[in-house]
């Protein structure tokens, strides 16, 4: 990963704590942590659009901490977006799955992930402070929950579920990932996204021990992460104060792929950025 390049492209207006993204077709299509829109950037006109994706919340933005649904993975299958909560702290609203049409963005389901996620920890040896899912990444029958080690254990790792349904009827493997440290600070997955047959990984390095509170960004990196092996092959520091959120794939090349990457600046009056990012394969 000796050559890469990250560039600047442009803010999104009217949308903040940017947590996910997927593009296609010349749009872009959001979440983010303290919301419950589904968002979408036609990126030629430059226009914002959203949908809200649950009764629950309608019209509502800018969430408080306590109360957010802390939107912070976003999946697809070819039909469906699927939105995940993170899971972290005790309290249940972080806990809910929404399903969304993408041709109609119209809500399909809202599901909880109770026993997933209660899985999940049991499995690992996890409490809940050192539990966060913050990527998901669906590939055909297999999903690969990625949790970032921003608790007091620093955590990092993969959860490998398979089985007919990941609410209530599935196969759970773990696999600890060690993470590089920036700045002294240990970095932490914030997103994934499947290329070909390997996945490429985004983390930052946050100087807080808390999955809840916010701390000093020291830096972001993007990696590769062998899934036969299921083992970091590359890491490359891209960021110095940049937090990165959300990875999309935008081209997939030969000799290179080509990625989206959103922040969440952590200000709800600051706009969410995207960046390009270009990698040598």
């Amino acid at each position: 990963m000796k050559k890469l390049t990250l560039e600047f492209l442009y803010h999104i207006i009217g949308l903040s704590a940017a947590s996910g993204l997927y593009y296609a077709e010349d749009k872009l299509h959001l979440i983010a942590d303290d919301s419950t829109y589904l968002y979408h950037y036609d990126i030629p006109s430059k226009q914002l659009y959203k949908t809200a994706i649950t009764e629950d919340y309608i019209g509502q933005e800018n969430i408080a901490k306590a109360d957010k649904p802390d939107l912070e993975s976003m999946a697809f299958d070819g039909i469906n977006y699927y939105l995940f909560g993170s899971g972290s702290g005790s309290k249940t609203n972080r806990n809910t799955l929404y399903e969304v049409h993408q041709l109609t963005n119209e809500p399909v389901s809202k599901q909880s992930l109770d026993v997933l996620y209660e899985s999940m920890m049991a499995f690992a040896h996890l409490e809940h402070e050192d539990f966060n899912i913050e990527g998901v990444v669906f590939d055909q029958e297999t999903w690969y929950f990625f949790n970032r080690g921003n608790g007091p254990k620093q955590q990092n790792g993969v959860f490998t579920v398979t089985g007919e349904s990941i609410l209530d009827n599935f196969r759970i493997t773990y696999t600890p990932i060690k993470l590089p440290l920036i700045d002294q600070v240990q970095a932490g997955f914030t997103d994934a996204v499947l290329v070909d047959d390997s996945i490429y990984f985004i983390a930052t390095a946050e100087d807080s021990n808390s999955t809840y509170a916010d701390g000093e960004i020291k830096g972001s990196l993007v990696g590769k992460l062998n899934l036969k092996k299921m083992k970091v092959e590359k890491t490359k520091i891209i960021s110095a104060d940049q937090k990165f959120e959300g990875i999309t794939v935008y081209k997939n090349a030969k000799k290179e792929v080509t990625f989206l990457l959103c922040t969440d600046p952590d200000n709800p009056d600051l706009p969410t950025s995207i960046y390009q990012l270009t990698i040598k394969k």
